[in-house]
């Protein structure tokens, strides 16, 4: 009899712990508008962490039910950002995912959007002061410190570099910047001649390699922490002149850069998945607008394929340390 009645408080036990996990499973709204605002449209690592196809933030939207539409300008620039999201305001958005291209032009349109009770989540590039989350791609001392570790053993820690960002005014890259310069302090034979800024477009981002060349004849290295930039810098060195003799590394995709790494050009450069990190934001943002999260530190929330995940100090969640991709490893990767 006593086997019996603990069989059946076990089941019970069994039938609670099963209706409270459906029970959080389910507590999130269905039918959100969410509108997924990337810096520009037809970038490809916007378009990888933004689509259905590659498992990115659309596709996290589909699994929790809502609707969702990815908008943006064509320029990475706030006077082509600011309208999508005004427009995305003015259509009844619930949740807003912007990788912001410059914090100070977007604040005062994103904070009228918290003002309308819409949930601003950034991913990618930071507004910190209007937004309810940040979800961040990676540690950004860890990116910074990173890529100038990477190149100086390339390089045996000796020699000219400089680095192609892209805005002057995006969050991301000017952090990243920050460490690179703190990390070059341990490499004192490395020298750091300039920052340029090719704005996320891959002409700018060629004529400002094209200049670094000619303006510094004993470059050895380049960093370029921004996917369009490292693409278009390793075009300008996919040269017999140029091959192997100035290093390059950074931020990029592998499908861009397969072609550089195998022939040469590219030793190594490091990313994370960007699908990943525009699921993630989806995740986040339809919480935050369930009113799950709240952006305190310490709170926790799942986001589907990707597990369980901690809320951090100034509201931000962190999507992973980066990894470096190499002709060993990268036909591994589609993306």
């Amino acid at each position: 009899m006593f086997k019996l009645i603990a069989s059946i408080g076990a089941f019970a036990l069994i039938g609670v712990v099963l209706l409270t996990t459906a029970s959080a499973a389910t507590s999130l709204k269905t039918g959100l508008k969410v509108f997924v605002i990337p810096k520009n449209l037809g970038n490809a690592y916007f378009t990888t962490s933004d689509s259905v196809k590659s498992g990115g933030a659309l596709k996290a939207v589909l699994e929790l039910k809502g609707i969702g539409k990815e908008t943006s300008g064509t320029q990475a620039t706030a006077a082509s950002q600011i309208p999508a999201i005004q427009a995305a305001i003015t259509k009844g958005a619930n949740v807003l995912l912007v990788s912001a291209t410059d914090a100070t032009a977007l604040c005062p349109t994103l904070k009228q959007a918290m003002a309308k009770k819409i949930a601003v989540v950034t991913y990618d590039s930071d507004a910190p002061s209007c937004r309810n989350l940040f979800i961040n791609q990676a540690n950004s001392k860890a990116i910074g410190t990173s890529e100038v570790d990477l190149l100086a053993k390339q390089l045996g820690s000796s020699g000219e570099i400089a680095i192609v960002s892209a805005a002057a005014s995006a969050t991301n890259q000017n952090a990243w910047i920050g460490y690179m310069k703190t990390q070059l302090k341990k490499y004192p034979k490395m020298k750091l001649d300039a920052v340029v800024y090719g704005n996320d477009d891959p002409t700018v981002s060629t004529q400002v390699t094209q200049g670094l060349i000619q303006q510094y004849p004993n470059l050895k290295g380049i960093i370029s922490p921004t996917t369009v930039g490292i693409a278009a810098a390793a075009a300008v060195l996919d040269t017999a002149q140029y091959r192997g003799k100035i290093k390059l590394t950074g931020l990029g995709t592998p499908n861009s850069l397969r072609k550089y790494v195998n022939d040469g050009t590219i030793e190594a450069f490091e990313l994370w998945n960007p699908a990943d990190l525009g699921y993630l934001a989806a995740y986040a943002g339809v919480n935050v607008a369930s009113g799950t999260l709240s952006g305190k530190a310490g709170q926790t929330f799942t986001a589907g394929r990707l597990g369980k995940f901690k809320v951090g100090a100034k509201s931000t969640v962190l999507l992973g340390p980066p990894f470096v991709f190499n002709k060993a490893n990268i036909g591994k990767f589609h993306f």
